[in-house]
């Protein structure tokens, strides 16, 4: 037992009065004879006897009735078994991640954890409160009342270990009690790995009661007709019980077209056949479980005409006029004498079709070209210097040429999972015709390959960066050297190779995903262009390349939707974000992973652990009901006790 004021007890020398006045009779007797005294002798005996018992109670009563009060005013406790940790810091951290939206015995996980916060944790409590997105440090529960009644789901997903590096870099004086909410979909060994044994958090992991969701998971056009798109879409079922979904397809909130999806398997592709013009709408369907992943956002801006040039012999270029037909490019053939390089900078893609040389004056050309946005496409020539080969591409990456090889080989691999193939496939295929080359180069480079021959070595490459692509050919691909200009691939790959990052085709981002988009737009350097919708409406940051603007959006917008890029009041182009489906799978969770760790169902449960275990045990109060239980009974002696 410890005392909070031991000097009080210096106050039980006080304990000698009560003795002193029983030991001591303050008042004189003066003996009194009577007669037939004889009579009472043996009442008298008695009644001394009592009389002596009494004061003997009395003194007891007193002395443990003063002796309970000063040991009261010490203040006397007994120590918690974790005091050393009673001055620790509260973190919570909340998991705000869209799986929150399952729905447990109570409702939905995110909102009854904000119930219960707002409940149970105690009004004078200091504590931060961290979420995916947000940060509330040094605060009370009646501070962040409002914030976190009006917490909205975030697009961000849940990585604990970003937040817990937030919390550690939260320089304290005290230890840290770590608390955390989440529902533990995709958390992974690796966001665990660096907890520090000091601050080991307790987890509260809400379950939902049902798994089962339905999600959208892309939007891609399947086949571009003379008058029409046909689309597809691509469905994900996370359940056991296939059951009949319904789906809708809105242009500009307007209904369109409408389907019921019959799983017969985990994933379905769903087909729509729509007018080939501008699109800026949705799909949806209706599912009673998550509700983020019901709605796909996205947008198909009318056709623009690609400009490209060929620079090369016109026997050569000849076969690139039959790719780029006047329908969608405005295609050139210029020889390299008559190339005028002035014109280079309006330009989508540009081709060097088998060129001997290559002037230093159109390498530096074309690497401002390709900076900026345009795509380069390099066939090289089977008389062409290697060094004003390497020369160019030294400026785009580390792919390099060497020697000319006369060995003849096959086209044999397709890399289906390259960008430049997005969508161009329906299914992987390995039975097509092989294309062959006669004479090709050997080729350095740690790029990508997109198509690959027989001995795995790169016959087509693909160095990208942020605004444009730069692709590169191992071998001639004129009719003496190759059968390549007759393959039905030759069609998709050259197709695809000249479009640039400016919207063609689907344009659907993903909210997180910091990939970069290209507007073709003439802006003076003071002009900035906005995105904006009825609710929400930002900057991002831009880059000016000559006709064009490079737009990164890195975390923004926050809220999916469509929205339209503004030059100042004039509507530009229209662009669609959708939330990552990240979350769609509730299935995601490793039930084992957190068995190490500290679990509560709830948070009363941690604060009223955390409570008894380093709160002092008082025990004050205990010694006043002793005191008053001997007042009591000193009182009891004196009226009953004879």
């Amino acid at each position: 037992m410890h005392f909070k004021q031991p000097e009080i007890l210096y106050f039980l020398f006080l304990l000698i009065v009560p003795i002193l006045v029983h030991l001591f009779q303050l008042r004189r007797f003066k003996k009194e004879y009577f007669t037939n005294v004889r009579f009472l002798k043996a009442l008298s005996i008695q009644t001394r006897k009592s009389s002596k018992i009494k004061k003997w109670l009395l003194l007891a009563c007193r002395l443990l009735l003063l002796t309970c009060i000063i040991l009261a005013f010490t203040q006397p406790f007994f120590e918690s078994k974790d005091s050393k940790n009673v001055n620790n810091e509260m973190y919570i951290i909340l998991d705000n991640s869209f799986s929150m939206q399952a729905k447990g015995k109570k409702g939905e996980l995110l909102k009854r954890a904000i119930q219960e916060l707002l409940e149970e944790t105690p009004e004078n409590a200091n504590f931060s409160l961290l979420t995916n997105t947000d940060s509330y440090w040094d605060t009370d529960i009646r501070t962040i009342r409002n914030e976190l009644q009006n917490l909205k789901y975030s697009a961000v997903p849940f990585q604990l270990d970003n937040i817990l590096a937030k919390v550690k870099a939260h320089k304290s004086a005290f230890k840290k009690d770590i608390v955390v909410i989440t529902d533990a979909v995709g958390l992974t060994p690796n966001q665990l790995k660096n907890i520090e044994t000091d601050d080991i958090p307790y987890f509260i992991i809400p379950k939902a009661e049902q798994k089962n969701n339905v999600a959208i998971d892309s939007v891609f056009i399947r086949q571009t007709l003379d008058d029409f798109y046909e689309l597809s879409i691509n469905t994900t079922n996370y359940s056991e019980d296939f059951k009949p979904v319904s789906m809708a397809l809105y242009n500009q909130n307007k209904l369109i077209a409408k389907t019921i999806i019959n799983f017969k398997n985990k994933k379905e592709t769903i087909n729509f056949t729509i007018p080939k013009q501008a699109f800026h709408g949705y799909v949806s369907i209706e599912d009673n479980d998550l509700g983020y992943d019901n709605k796909l956002f996205f947008s198909i801006s009318k056709i623009k005409k690609n400009n490209i040039i060929s620079i090369g012999t016109p026997e050569k270029n000849n076969f690139l006029s039959r790719i780029y037909t006047n329908d969608e490019f405005n295609y050139s053939s210029f020889t390299l004498n008559t190339l005028d390089y002035n014109s280079i900078e309006k330009q989508d893609a540009i081709i060097l079709n088998e060129l001997d040389e290559i002037p230093q004056a159109l390498q530096t050309t074309l690497k401002a070209f390709v900076k900026k946005g345009g795509n380069l496409i390099v066939i090289p020539s089977e008389t062409a210097s290697v060094s004003s080969l390497n020369a160019l591409l030294n400026q785009f990456g580390s792919t390099q040429f060497k020697s000319l090889e006369s060995n003849e080989k096959l086209i044999t691999k397709i890399n289906f999972s390259h960008p430049l193939f997005a969508g161009v496939f329906e299914n992987k295929t390995n039975n097509f015709q092989y294309p062959k080359i006669k004479k090709d180069f050997t080729v350095s480079t740690t790029n990508p390959a997109i198509l690959i021959f027989d001995d795995k070595s790169p016959f087509l490459i693909g160095l990208q960066n942020t605004a444009s692509s730069v692709y590169v050919f191992s071998a001639p691909l004129n009719t003496l050297n190759s059968n390549f200009q007759q393959s039905p691939l030759i069609v998709p790959v050259f197709y695809k190779m000249a479009l640039s990052k400016l919207n063609n085709g689907i344009n659907s981002n993903i909210i997180g995903n910091n990939t970069s988009y290209l507007v073709s737009v003439n802006l003076a350097k003071d002009e900035i262009l906005t995105v904006k919708n009825q609710d929400e409406q930002f900057i991002p940051v831009q880059q000016l390349l000559n006709n064009k603007v490079q737009l990164f959006f890195n975390d923004y917008p926050e809220k999916a939707g469509n929205y339209t890029i503004y030059d100042s009041k004039k509507p530009i182009e229209n662009i669609s974000f959708n939330y990552p489906r990240t979350e769609s799978n509730l299935d995601q969770v490793n039930e084992t992973l957190l068995s190490d760790y500290k679990t509560s169902d709830s948070i009363s449960t941690i604060f009223d652990t955390l409570q008894s275990n380093r709160n002092d045990n008082q025990i004050w109060k205990w010694f006043i009901i002793f005191a008053l239980l001997f007042l009591a009974l000193e009182m009891a002696i004196i009226k009953f006790v004879k």
